[in-house]
């Protein structure tokens, strides 16, 4: 049984899968709207929702903020392997490949923003990241359901792989002479993302087949992992959008 945290990754589930939810946890405390919409949603579709206290909450959740209600719900079988993923679409695949992210909040971020861009997939490797926590499917707001995120043992390898596909690897790198508005988008398409601080690897960047920066206007000089997945991932989505 998998336990969901907060009301954005238990309302997702709801909506999505109702089926899968057994049973709900409520902080008995709250009586305000967005605990009423919760118990109303879980009512439509025949979830059994509790109200219990604070504490038994705390002892659930294991430790992750869960904002006072937290589900006991059975785990979605999303794919594996990329080749899954791959085999499953209709259009042109848009993938994100994070090399080494370290921080679930961002990993959480990157799984939402590439939800709401439509991406396919999210591929990292298996060392060197965070891993799929608690935390971090909890910030993902029930993206974590709904984009598979693969973990692959050798990303270098993979994005070959992914090549041979026809797949085209863009990689996101602050001294790229061409930008992201410039940058040929079209067809199959992975964004590829260094992680926090460090950038993409060598081997990561040399396995691209173009390096683009994001323009920055201001003072600061890079923007948040996450941010600039979005900033990307939208860019491919608003091209695609724009050429129908």
């Amino acid at each position: 049984m998998k336990i969901l945290t907060g009301f954005h990754a238990v309302t997702s589930r709801l909506r999505q899968k109702p089926e899968t939810v057994r049973e709900i946890y409520i902080d008995a405390e709250r009586k305000d709207g967005r605990a009423k919409d919760l118990r109303d949603l879980a009512q439509r579709v025949h979830v059994r929702i509790i109200a219990v206290d604070a504490k038994r909450l705390d002892g659930m959740a294991g430790g992750v903020r869960h904002q006072g209600v937290v589900a006991q719900a059975e785990p979605i079988d999303m794919p594996k392997f990329i080749e899954d993923v791959l085999e499953s679409l209709d259009e042109p695949p848009l993938l994100l490949v994070l090399d080494g992210v370290q921080d679930p909040h961002n990993l959480g971020a990157c799984l939402r923003v590439a939800d709401g861009a439509g991406a396919h997939a999210v591929i990292a490797p298996k060392d060197r990241a965070v891993g799929l926590t608690s935390s971090a499917i909890k910030v993902a707001s029930g993206a974590a359901e709904s984009v598979p995120y693969i973990v692959v043992t050798n990303l270098a390898r993979t994005m070959r792989d992914l090549k041979e596909r026809g797949v085209w690897m863009i990689g996101a790198d602050d001294s790229a002479g061409e930008s992201i508005y410039q940058a040929k988008l079209d067809g199959a398409v992975a964004i590829v993302m260094g992680a926090e601080g460090e950038g993409l690897r060598r081997l990561t960047r040399d396995s691209c087949d173009l390096l683009v920066s994001i323009p920055m206007m201001g003072t600061v000089e890079s923007l948040n992992v996450s941010v600039a997945s979005g900033v990307c991932l939208y860019e491919v989505r608003r091209r695609r959008l724009g050429s129908r």
